[in-house]
């Protein structure tokens, strides 16, 4: 779809800016569905605003961003972490913190606007799918506004919100892996039946072999890495929780009971689960403050506790660790995913607000010389506008909380502080996630008068 966008002739885009989506992408993706189409076109807002937030964080923009008024007063060092934090080092943060703050209102305002939508004949539905050029001028114009917000309390204010949408929005990356798990599983399991069944069935135990394999892999480094002997008690306790949650909802995903209600329940979800729950364990612990419990990937890689980094400037906190860069990749992967997808998993499309109806395979109507995109819509939605924006919100947080690194600003001193909440934030939306996991496994049999079918 990307690639379908990339091809699209300047002259077909600029003509349908002001009209729907699925005239946007017009000639280039013609069966596309208008409900698909719109929602790549607000990720793709997202992931711009993210690539002008890694941009404003890099090294070298300090220069230009500090010329924004009120940004930095003068140059002088101020106390923080373990050296010395100067103006040119926040002045990235402070602009990650507004970019994301006027992407968080800019889908925070379509999430209320878009409340109760039921079909593409509502009013709002047109706004839900066109205008594209004045949504693009609102948001750049509240982007340009966030720039001048005085410091004051906002960024502490902000960072609060953050954790909050970010707990969430963990949750919802875990709900959408499940949902991509279970589609992975069933097509692997349709595509065994219809034939050469030893290569998919191999297919299928080999991704679940390596997903367990990483899992425990990584459960033996954190204990090696990031406990010590006498100390790390917080560390040593969250490594054992999840490790035996992630081996109980292995085992509840093939007991009979479970497999005879969901045929398509099995150990593939439970491995992407389990390997995925390691990584959030992984990043929450990455925020401890204690670096003896805490080391930098660099010293590990090193065999040293005292290497610094070759591209960060003393007292500088960068994201681009390996912790920030794997979770940049798997936002864009959980991003991109809930654009496209189409579940058939009852469960997860009930926590997604999400639905099957109105899929058609029928090419659109000719108009001006292009073929439209589908109206899937035109009887009933198949997700909900609101939810959709509001996930994004909680996007626009994460991707905040991410390239700061989970670090809360400090009013007094002006510095970027990590703190035990964000790692208490990180393992807490772990086994919420889980939980949530073991729900769509047994609510079949807790409930079993409704229809899960």
């Amino acid at each position: 779809m990307g690639a379908c966008m990339a091809l699209c002739s300047l002259a077909s885009c600029a003509s349908c800016l002001c009209g729907s989506a699925p005239c946007l992408l017009c000639g280039c993706c013609p069966f596309s569905n208008n409900s698909t189409v719109t929602r790549l076109i607000f990720s793709f807002f997202l992931l711009l605003g993210t690539l002008v937030s890694v941009i404003m964080i890099l090294p070298g923009m300090e220069d230009q961003l500090r010329k924004i008024p009120g940004f930095c007063k003068g140059g002088s060092s101020i106390p923080g972490l373990e050296n010395q934090v100067n103006c040119d080092v926040l002045v990235g943060y402070k602009s990650v913190y507004r970019m994301c703050f006027a992407m968080a209102c800019f889908f925070f305002f379509f999430a209320i606007i878009m409340v109760r939508v039921r079909s593409s004949k509502d009013p709002r539905a047109a706004l839900q799918n066109g205008f594209w050029f004045f949504k693009f001028l609102i948001l750049v114009g509240i982007t340009v506004g966030a720039f001048f917000i005085p410091d004051g309390t906002f960024n502490t204010v902000w960072f609060y919100f953050g954790v909050v949408g970010s707990f969430i929005f963990i949750v919802i990356q875990l709900i959408l892996l499940i949902d991509f798990a279970y589609n992975w599983n069933k097509a692997w399991l349709e595509n065994a039946e219809e034939g050469n069944r030893k290569c998919w069935f191999a297919g299928l135990l080999s991704f679940t072999i390596l997903h367990y394999a990483l899992a425990f892999t990584a459960v033996v480094l954190f204990y090696v890495y990031y406990t010590q002997p006498s100390g790390c008690t917080e560390h040593k306790v969250f490594i054992s929780l999840n490790l035996i949650f992630c081996i109980i909802v292995s085992i509840v995903a093939i007991l009979p009971p479970v497999q005879e209600a969901q045929p398509e329940s099995g150990l593939l979800q439970a491995s992407l689960i389990s390997l995925y729950t390691m990584y959030v364990t992984w990043s929450s612990m990455t925020n401890n403050p204690d670096r003896s419990c805490n080391p930098s990937l660099l010293s590990l890689v090193s065999n040293s506790t005292s290497v610094p980094s070759p591209t960060a400037t003393p007292g500088q906190v960068q994201w681009w660790d390996a912790q920030g860069i794997v979770g940049l990749v798997i936002f864009f992967f959980c991003t991109l995913y809930a654009s496209i997808r189409s579940s058939s998993n009852t469960q997860v499309n009930r926590l997604m607000q999400t639905g099957e109806g109105g899929e058609s395979s029928e090419g659109g109507a000719e108009e001006g010389g292009f073929r439209r995109a589908v109206d899937n819509e035109e009887e009933s939605v198949t997700y909900s506008y609101s939810f959709f924006h509001f996930c994004l919100f909680l996007a626009s947080l994460y991707i905040m909380m991410t390239l700061t690194s989970w670090y809360q600003p400090e009013t007094t001193t002006q510095a970027m502080l990590s703190t035990m909440p964000a790692v208490w934030v990180k393992i807490a939306s772990s086994w919420l996630g889980l939980a949530l996991y073991l729900w769509t496994l047994v609510a079949p049999l807790i409930l079993p008068n409704r229809d899960f079918s």
